[in-house]
């Protein structure tokens, strides 16, 4: 099992009147039905748009259903900018019932971020969402759909995956030929070395059970960009029932991925997960472990 190191002051978050709580686990009870988990790294311009329109369509819902109950978990990535403090006024506005920051001491990566904001979320039902709001939000009723539909769930586990594919002619039309190339060759990757049957892995929109989180995220090693592949690598080994589901998606500026190098980054990432499970550096095991 990868380790997963903690700093003391990650163990905490402050409320609305700044104060120090201790966070929940993963392994606790659930007392939400819905946690939003949102990794954040130098995104104080594009968090309050997608926070509005998260947390409006949230209270929107409650009101409609007073049984409905939420939380988003803002996991700031060792931002160098003004990202938890943003995060924190809408902890204030809302309470840290429905809002909560978590503040890293530094930076772990995209994955690595998601995975701190899952073993501290209290939910049945676990959001993965982007601080840019590319994907419109009230789709996750789209996943929830998509959920409902895998039923019945072995053993409490199923994965519903937002999707891009269905917008995958169009993107072509704007990209380079080079920037193409690159998409094409990281797809046929993905696909011969790790997971089969899923066309787009990357879609940072994905809504997760309690149980399937906590044995996905409770198994991964990578903390950067290909964290979904091993994500939905290590979900297909353990037979979880995964849906993939066509989401809106608009693309938004201020991308942290830098098309080559991340791209290079992804391609040695998934050679490194394949081989690693391959020649048994890495395992896995069927039978759940309680943390």
């Amino acid at each position: 099992m990868p380790p997963h190191h903690q700093h003391e002051e990650e163990k905490f978050f402050l409320n609305a009147k700044g104060q120090k709580e201790t966070l929940p686990s993963i392994w606790d009870s659930p007392t939400k039905q819905l946690s939003v988990v949102v990794p954040s790294y130098n995104e104080e311009k594009r968090l309050p748009v997608m926070m509005d329109e998260a947390l409006n369509y949230l209270e929107k819902r409650q009101k409609q259903d007073p049984m409905f109950t939420y939380e988003v978990i803002v996991v700031d990535d060792g931002s160098q900018d003004q990202t938890s403090q943003v995060a924190l006024k809408y902890c204030q506005k809302y309470g840290s019932d429905k809002v909560r920051v978590i503040t890293l001491v530094q930076n772990r990566g995209k994955g690595g971020a998601v995975r701190m904001g899952v073993f501290s979320s209290r939910g049945e039902k676990i959001l993965m969402a982007d601080a840019d709001g590319a994907t419109k939000f009230p789709d996750v009723e789209k996943l929830e759909k998509g959920l409902s539909d895998l039923r019945p769930w072995p053993d409490q586990m199923a994965i519903a995956c937002g999707s891009r594919a269905h917008l995958e002619k169009e993107s072509i039309a704007q990209r380079s030929y080079f920037r193409t190339l690159l998409m094409y060759g990281f797809h046929f990757l993905v696909w011969f070395l790790c997971v089969k049957g899923i066309r787009d892995t990357q879609c940072g929109f994905k809504l997760l059970t309690r149980e399937a989180a906590a044995r996905t995220f409770s198994s991964l090693h990578i903390e950067r960009w290909a964290f979904d592949v091993e994500l939905l690598y290590i979900a297909q080994f353990l037979k979880i029932p995964i849906a993939e589901v066509a989401v809106n998606w608009t693309e938004i500026e201020g991308s942290k991925l830098v098309p080559f190098w991340s791209w290079l980054q992804m391609g040695r990432d998934l050679l490194f997960i394949r081989l690693r499970y391959l020649l048994g550096a890495w395992k896995l095991e069927r039978t759940r472990k309680m943390s």
